[in-house]
This record gives C-alpha cells, structure tokens and sequence, in this order.
C-alpha cells in the first residue's frame, strides 16, 4: 500500500475544517460570456484543489473545446454540459465547493443568457453575497440590470462588481472607474448593504487571488480577499422557532415524531411549540435523530420531534414557537418571477408550493411589473418569460408564512402549472392581505358548547356600533 500524500491529506482536511470566517455561500451571475465559469474554474485552480488528472483532462479539453488558444480554458471546469461546450455558454447551474486557510466556499456558476434567467434565479436563492460580472469592452447590460434586481429581491445585500477582461481593453483606469460609476447609478436605489468594484482577468488571474501589476492605481483587496473576511453572518438561531413538518414518522404504535428540518430559531425539549394554522399548543418530548436524542436542534439540523400531546399534525403544517407564530392567510401581497414561455394568467388556477404544502389558489391582481431599465413599476395585465411584477394572489386555504424579508424559508413559495406540473413562477411574499394576519386562532379546552351547558345558557354576540361618545359602552353594559 502507498503511503498517504502529506500534501493531499493536508488539502482534504482544509476542505472539512471550517475557517475562522466559517462557509460563505455566493453565486456569480451577469450577462453572456462575462466569464463567469472562467472565474470560478481560476478560482479552483489558485486554490489547488485541482486533482493531477483532473488538470490533464481540462488541458485535453481546453484543446477540443475550449477559447483561449493553447492556454487551459478554466471554464470547462465548470461548463460540463455538451451543449454548453459546445456553445460555449453557461445553461444549468454548477455548484462547486471549495476552501482556503480561512473560509469554505460553496459557489454557483448561474447561466447568463435571458432564456435561463430562471436558473440564475434559482442558485440566488441560497446565496449570500453575489459576485457580478461585467465585460469591461461591453459595460452594463441589460442582464446585469436584471441579474442585479433578482439578486435584491431575493435577499442578497452585497455585491462584488468583478470588472472581468481587463487585459483586452489594456487595464484602462477610466475604463473601470465609468463601468463602476454607471453600475452604481443603476444599484444605488435599491438598497444594498455593500458593492465592491474589482478590475481583474479571470483568465490571466489579475486581482483574483493576487495583487496585479498591470493595475496599480487600484488600491482595494483582491477578490479572494473580499470573499475572505466580508461578512454576511445571519444568525437564524436569533430568529423565532420553524419547522415545516415533511415526514409524520410513525414506524410503530409507541413512536410518533414529525420530521423536518429547522429553519429559523431554537428548540429544546420542554419548549412549548404551536402548530400554526390549527392553534393547537403542546411541549416537545424529545428530539430524535439517527445518531440519538439532542438537547437542543438549531437552523439546518433535520430532525424528528416527539411531542408530550397526540395533536392533529399533518405533512406540510409548521411547527413553531408557541409565543411566536408566523402569520396565517389566504391572501398575500407577493414579488413574482415568472419563469416560463406561456405568461401569467391573473384569474386562473395555480399550485402554490410553500416549504412541504401545495395549496391551490390564484392571482387576484396584478398591481404592476418591474421595468428592468429604470426598475420603476409598469402597468402590466400580464407577466412574461423573466418579467418581474407585484401581485395580489388568494388561496383556497389559509398557510402560514413571514415576510421573506425576515425568514427567506417560510416567504417563498413556488408556482406550478396544475395542468402540466412545471414549475413556472417564483415568489416571495410581502405581507398578507387581511389586516388581522398576526392574530391566531387560540384552541380552548371549553368550547361554545361545553361553555353553554355549563351556565345553562344560549350564547349569543351583540355588536354595538355608532359614534364615538354616543353612549354604546353605557348601554352594553345595561344590556348584561
């Protein structure tokens, strides 16, 4: 048997360990042929975490497929799809992983053709910073108007602005300062925490894990650095307790636990949680998993709950904090991205798919569309392929849910075709559209019924209405 590599054994342990900064989640999206994949495969490539064959095959690639002359083409790391070599473009999303002395990374190499709009929505979904290419002879586009958009609606709040191809237009200064001048004209309004420009060659490696002579006059950290020490930190732990019920695990007549995993906040066994939409209130037993019994589960962990009560659960409800619910509707404000050929039809019948629960319902209105070059609402009696708009949407059924703004888990939503079951929409939700959302149904122990009998009584609801000071808590109280 060979000997273990020192070198090998000390990269596999670096992937494993978690830096000081922990695990950064980030996407790099931006218009067609803005390097993207090219940037991503650099990055693979200065981390050193390309295996000896995997470098032979992406040289016998780069030869067969690839743009760069005799140089390895990096983006044929990323770009494994036949049709994307063959067009040398980005069509599904890539997830790749990787690690430096610092941070681990997960990356999604997102499409930047319009038509895949959708795809780069979906790899935005869990991100937490976005990485967006610009090629420095073209500028800002109007997909990096669009990418930048969906990147805001769907919670990201830093941006790093990768100026890409710096060596084609001779690492210009003023080349860089207008692209990030016009880029900051067109983000300003819509709020992000953070944009950092950074001029770099994803092919040649300028400003990507190295200080860059051909840039002098650039003085900001390279973009590995970045990457390195931003912080993006959302502490879910902070946030109220969730857990969208998928599985009643029933394997025999002593056990009955509800499996699922934690999105938001902490539970421990004694806390009383609630099931949302029907009110009822129990305290948790134990909290089971495969390697055994926790003393507590957090954000990310999939577990089993065993409660103290046998209460009506179901797949698709949601657990959460007795003393801190989500809200319950079945009429909600939502931002729509619709993500197919055939366009919104307000009026008709959708699935709406929220965590493990499809409900059926429709959208009532369509208050307005997003104009992707000025981002100013649009009247619109329709959304089509990649549009963006404003609805009001009805279910046949109340769900629970939080503003996407707080909790991305429980305000997002999936819409599917009932007829063809694709996948055709996605949304985030506002605010529900009844006044009293954050008020909950409470279950008593003595319903109407029980109450009646007892006080031998028929119960009845008087409503006493009229202007202020014209005598109603008077007579009210006359009347009892």
């Amino acid at each position: 048997m060979n000997a273990p590599n020192p070198e090998l054994t000390a990269k596999v342990k670096r992937l494993y360990d978690v830096g000081e900064q922990g695990v950064l989640r980030f996407i790099t999206c931006g218009s067609v042929d803005d390097g993207k994949s090219t940037l991503i495969g650099r990055l693979l490539y200065d981390s050193k975490l390309i295996l000896e064959d995997h470098l032979a095959a992406l040289s016998r690639d780069s030869r067969k497929f690839g743009t760069t002359g005799d140089d390895m083409d990096f983006a044929l790391l990323l770009d494994g799809l036949e049709a994307e070599r063959e067009q040398g473009i980005t069509i599904d999303v890539a997830y790749r992983f990787f690690a430096t002395e610092r941070r681990k990374f997960i990356v999604a190499d997102t499409p930047g053709h319009e038509q895949y709009t959708r795809n780069m929505a979906t790899g935005a979904s869990t991100a937490d910073l976005a990485i967006l290419l610009v090629d420095a002879r073209k500028g800002v586009l109007p997909q990096t108007r669009r990418h930048t958009y969906i990147v805001n609606l769907l919670g990201i709040k830093n941006i790093v602005l990768a100026i890409n191809k710096m060596d084609l237009v001779d690492y210009s200064s003023a080349t860089y300062h207008q692209i990030m001048a016009d880029y900051l004209t067109v983000a300003e309004q819509l709020g992000f925490e953070s944009i950092l420009a950074v001029p770099i060659s994803a092919r040649n490696g300028d400003n990507v894990s190295f200080k860059s002579e051909n840039t002098p006059w650039y003085e900001g950290p390279t973009l590995i650095e970045r990457l390195e020490t931003i912080d993006v930190e959302t502490d879910l732990r902070e946030h109220p307790f969730r857990l969208p019920v998928q599985w009643v695990n029933r394997p025999n007549l002593d056990f009955r636990g509800f499996s699922g995993t934690v999105t938001s906040g902490v539970v421990r066994p004694g806390d009383r949680v609630a099931v949302s939409k029907s009110g009822r209130t129990s305290r948790i037993k134990e909290i089971a998993t495969a390697d055994g019994d926790l003393d507590h589960a957090e954000a990310g962990q999939a577990v089993t709950l065993v409660l103290e009560d046998e209460i009506d659960i179901s797949r698709g409800d949601v657990l959460a904090a007795a003393d801190a619910r989500p809200e319950i509707s079945d009429q909600f404000a939502a931002r729509i991205i619709w993500m197919h050929e055939e366009p919104l039809l307000p009026g008709r019948s959708y699935l709406f798919k929220a965590g493990a629960q499809a409900t059926p319902g429709s959208i009532t209105a369509l208050k307005h569309k997003v104009d992707i070059e000025t981002y100013d609402p649009q009247p619109a009696t329709t959304l089509e392929l990649n549009e963006i708009g404003l609805c009001n949407i009805e279910m046949t059924r109340p769900i629970a849910f939080d503003p996407y703004s707080e909790l991305r888990d429980t305000g997002s939503f999936v819409i599917i075709d009932r007829f063809t079951n694709q996948t055709v929409g996605a949304g985030m939700i506002q605010h529900g559209l009844r006044r009293a959302t954050n008020i909950h149904h409470q279950h008593l122990d003595v319903d109407k019924t029980r109450r009646s009998e007892l006080k031998d009584q028929t119960p009845a609801i008087v409503w006493f209405t009229g202007l202020s000071g014209a005598g109603k808590s008077t007579i009210a109280n006359m009347v009892e």
